[in-house]
């Protein structure tokens, strides 16, 4: 399977609007990489300059280290799968699946295997014989998905195909796309704005906003040590916890000092960096941890519990902390037994980041706090 870079790509639309913005990325052999971002920050429009669809203003884009610049959509070996299903409604789901395959002069009886093969595994061979307008929405997401893999292409490219499925269901067909993956090693560029499509789905995420990269890493390198506030603030659900405040140096100690608190940080004081003192604290909901009544210590946070919502393994507690009322969400076991009112949170270091006013993630470590 092949290799795709993107070289200092970029899109323009007129003068004022760039949709991509010098945008490099690598996928490598047979990976399915997740690009991962907003509505609006240049995700489709990336998929689209990789099939021809849209002409590249200035950089390159090659496959295995051919320049595709000049290569026709129809002879790029890539197939696509939309958010809408685009079948073709008068012919049969069988028919369907064949098109492209006849279209290339496959033999018939290689058409007829592929697509009974392809239809059996996305468990949609009990309605081959149907036209488009007698399935169920997921029923023709099914049949659009198993019409791009049937074809074998050398590169997969999906823009949003499961957003408007149900919960159930985009659960179900992301394992089945995952397998495919597994099985296939197919090249894949998977787009998505959904978080948790893109961390159990992707071998490497590349996280974009505003046209741009902002990180590529591994789900877990993503999640745990991004590379800027923006990154961490769109992956993790619920959202990361942002508080302002700044570093003070004190006997041998370094503070996080707020408006209305102030929590000691593992941080040597040799490292401490005049230049770092303001800076937004980054707290994960699991980060925060219901601590003994009894318990006080500099190390952690005192709240009023506000709501408590149950969502199965987990509890959701949204704190209000201190004079300032500010919000935070909490993630703690379903076995927990959050009291309501006031109470004291400690907060786990290996969940936690700093980053400056930029915005860019502070290379401190705080795994001891």
């Amino acid at each position: 399977m092949p290799v795709v870079s993107f070289e200092n790509v970029t899109k323009r639309y007129g003068d004022n609007v760039v949709a991509v913005d010098q945008l490099s990325l690598t996928i490598g052999h047979g990976e399915l990489v997740c690009l991962v971002g907003p509505s609006g920050c240049g995700k489709s429009t990336t998929l689209k300059l990789l099939a021809g669809i849209e002409d590249v203003s200035s950089g390159t884009i090659r496959v295995d280290a051919r320049d595709v610049h000049n290569v026709a959509p129809r002879h790029r070996d890539i197939a696509m799968v939309f958010q809408g299903m685009a079948l073709y409604p008068h012919l049969s789901v069988f028919d369907n699946l064949a098109f492209g395959l006849q279209s290339r002069r496959v033999p018939k009886d290689q058409v007829v295997r592929r697509v009974h093969e392809t239809a059996a595994r996305l468990g949609i061979a009990p309605y081959l014989q149907r036209r488009p307008d007698e399935l169920s929405g997921g029923q023709a997401q099914r049949v659009a998905l198993a019409r791009a893999m049937v074809r074998q292409p050398a590169i997969f490219l999906f823009d949003e195909p499961l957003s408007h499925l149900d919960a159930h269901l985009r659960g179900e067909l992301r394992r089945e796309l995952k397998q495919h993956h597994r099985r296939s090693g197919i090249t894949t560029l998977y787009v998505t704005h959904d978080q948790e499509e893109a961390l159990t789905l992707g071998d490497r995420l590349a996280v974009m906003a505003q046209g741009k990269i902002h990180q590529v890493g591994t789900p877990e390198q993503v999640y745990r040590r991004p590379s800027n506030l923006q990154v961490a603030t769109m992956i993790g659900a619920p959202q990361l916890n942002c508080v302002a405040g700044r570093l003070h140096a004190e006997h041998n100690s370094v503070f996080f000092v707020a408006s209305d608190r102030t929590l000691r940080l593992p941080i040597q004081c040799q490292a401490f960096d005049p230049t770092m003192e303001e800076v937004v604290l980054g707290i994960r909901p699991e980060g925060l941890q219901l601590a003994q009544v009894s318990a006080s210590d500099d190390h952690q946070l005192e709240a009023d519990v506000k709501l408590i919502e149950f969502a199965g393994r987990e509890q959701i507690v949204t704190l209000a902390c201190g004079g300032s009322g500010q919000l935070l969400r909490a993630c703690v076991g379903a076995e927990v037994k959050v009291p309501p009112g006031a109470s004291r949170w400690n907060v786990r270091g290996e969940h936690t980041h700093l980053f400056n006013q930029a915005g860019d993630r502070l290379s401190v470590s705080l795994a001891g706090l």
